[in-house]
């Protein structure tokens, strides 16, 4: 390949560059409205730290028909993905949306939904949401009117109902489901917690996976059958249980939690110096390559909370070991930053393998903060903490990090035992109610409570 070649060689989906234009691909199509020759106009591209996407546009010169959606072109993520917003001001209503044509979207205050499948993807705004639905409601008015007018004046009534809820003059909720999890609803003020939006994830089933290709028809029966023929050994028994030892490895039959094929769990014990037991679970489908592990205490929930602070002063400190409960919560005081623990699972890996998930995590959640559409200071504060983060990776510039974990089960490696560490200090603390409510504190104080009464 010549040197010319290479030069000219770019990637299929590249950023918008505004100096240098963008390319797109334009193809003659058929118009459904007038049936005569339309422009279709491909563009490929990426939203800054989310999904490649192709955005299409069509236009009619003959009949004005228009019509925009979004498609996209990346991997199908490893879970699912909700986000529930509560919009109850102006601002809410501009957050940017990302919503693919698989997700679907309801709002229960007005008993309104838009099912999976049933629009295209858009890359819009709250409000363009909306706007959307008012629109394609209004579209056979006049049509429904003629036909049926008690029907037409019904919905007449729920778009002034949409139409409140566009003109921020009625609060409500708005929940966004995607199984494929490419859909992302943007955060105000990151990396700051935002209270009116959270985002959770989720397992598919078999059936969602067929849903989206991921797995076939025949796929499910034949995993049907063959759980049906494990029903008797989905675990381990109590013998088996009881029998595990420091250097046993225990082995279980499971479902893939991605194909819901049949795989196989392993569990090890492991002592902490210094600290406690904990059990590492790691699993493998040979079906569709979907891995994961997971870290769990052995011991329960401590009687006490506890926070750690750790001084990162010198390179050494990266490699120190950390576990994060699931219960916990990660920050660095000198970019006023606070995540939350990363999943539904512990992680035990080093300070710079957690610095490492946080970068993934900011990225991840705050995707359509940091692009270009986003106000320039608030871009700018992220851009800032993830170069800050890449820097103390790298031993050039210093911070703290500080772990809160109200149930006592995180832990950070002492590099002076059994001496104190001068870089490292523990504070217990006592919980408090919601905290114990959280837990599950109070309730199996209230069965304690009833069994000795």
């Amino acid at each position: 390949m010549s040197d010319e070649q290479k030069a000219d060689e770019k990637p299929l989906f590249r950023d918008i560059d505004a100096e240098n234009g963008v390319e797109q691909a334009t193809i003659e199509s058929l118009c459904m409205n007038c049936h005569e020759s339309g422009t279709t106009r491909l563009l490929l591209t990426k939203i800054p730290h989310f999904k490649e996407v192709v955005v299409v546009s069509f236009s009619c010169p003959h009949c004005g028909c228009q019509n925009n959606e979004i498609q996209s072109a990346g991997s199908v993520s490893e879970t699912g993905c909700t986000w529930n917003l509560e919009v109850k001001s102006h601002e809410d209503l501009g957050r940017q949306v990302v919503k693919s044509d698989v997700a679907s979207l309801r709002i229960p205050e007005l008993e309104f939904e838009i099912p999976s499948k049933s629009q295209p993807g858009v890359f819009t705004t709250v409000e363009g949401l909306l706007q959307r639905a008012i629109d394609g409601l209004q579209q056979q008015q006049v049509v429904r009117r003629a036909l049926d007018a008690a029907l037409a004046d019904s919905i007449d009534a729920f778009i002034g109902r949409l139409e409140k809820a566009k003109s921020g003059s009625e609060p409500f909720h708005m929940i966004l489901e995607d199984t494929s999890g490419n859909s992302c609803i943007e955060f105000l003020n990151p990396p700051a917690p935002d209270p009116r939006l959270q985002r959770s994830t989720f397992t598919r089933t078999l059936e969602q996976n067929v849903a989206l290709g991921l797995a076939t028809a025949e796929t499910m029966a034949e995993t049907s059958a063959e759980n049906g023929d494990l029903t008797s050994t989905a675990g381990p028994s109590n013998e088996e249980s009881n029998a595990i030892g420091d250097e046993e490895i225990l082995s279980f039959s499971t479902n893939c939690p991605s194909c819901q094929s049949p795989a196989t769990n392993h569990m090890k014990p492991i002592d902490i110096p210094l600290f406690k037991q904990v059990i590492v679970m790691a699993l493998r489908c040979d079906r569709c390559g979907f891995s994961s592990n997971e870290v769990k205490s052995s011991g329960g929930v401590e009687s006490q909370g506890q926070r750690i602070q750790l001084k990162i002063t010198e390179e050494e400190d990266l490699s120190r070991d950390i576990l994060v409960a699931e219960t916990a919560t990660l920050g660095i005081p000198e970019f006023d930053l606070e995540v939350n623990s990363f999943s539904s699972s512990g992680r035990f890996t080093t300070v710079e393998g957690i610095l490492k998930g946080m970068k993934g995590q900011l990225s991840d959640m705050y995707s359509l903060s940091l692009g270009d559409s986003t106000e320039h200071s608030r871009a700018q504060t992220l851009n800032d903490i993830l170069a800050k983060l890449n820097a103390i990776m790298e031993g050039k510039e210093f911070a703290s990090i500080h772990l809160d974990d109200p149930a006592g089960n995180s832990y950070v490696q002492n590099l002076m035992a059994p001496d104190p560490d001068p870089n490292l200090s523990i504070e217990r603390y006592e919980r408090t109610a919601e905290q114990n409510e959280e837990l599950g504190v109070t309730a199996l104080m209230a069965e304690q409570a009833a069994d000795e009464s």
